[in-house]
């Protein structure tokens, strides 16, 4: 991955919708916001996206469908929690992802090469985010 790319995903603000009114912002290397520590516990958690593989764009249709069979597939996690999720980049990139708890990073890695995704972001209630890398 290269620089630009690499600091994009670490410039991005990633927004998680919690209930019909309230939401919360992740960014790497800062720790959660006390709103979702509270709903994640001790848990690990994610920002996970199937929108533009590999960082290129397709089209709005093929990312709605790669992205309803991520949300399937992260449904059928036991003990898994999926909540909506934007991610805003500092350039004016916007891309919806998911904020899940509950799935490990082996699970989480399958998932993200399974929809050809460059990175995730991911942590523990306690440490700070951390960009996961899959090449």
């Amino acid at each position: 991955m290269d620089e630009i790319l690499l600091e994009a995903f670490r410039s991005t603000a990633y927004h998680t919708c919690i209930d019909t009114v309230n939401w919360a912002t992740v960014r790497v290397d800062l720790p959660l916001p006390g709103t979702l520590t509270n709903v994640v516990g001790m848990r690990s958690w994610a920002f996970i996206t199937a929108w533009n593989p590999q960082a290129r764009r397709r089209s709005p249709e093929e990312n709605l469908a790669a992205q309803h069979a991520l949300l399937d597939a992260l449904q059928r996690q036991p003990d898994a929690s999926v909540y909506p999720a934007i991610g805003v980049g500092t350039s004016g990139w916007i891309e919806p992802t998911l904020f899940v708890i509950g799935p490990d990073v082996t699970v989480l890695d399958r998932l993200a090469r399974e929809h050809s995704q460059l990175a995730y972001v991911h942590g523990q209630t306690g440490s700070p985010a951390q960009l996961r890398l899959l090449e």
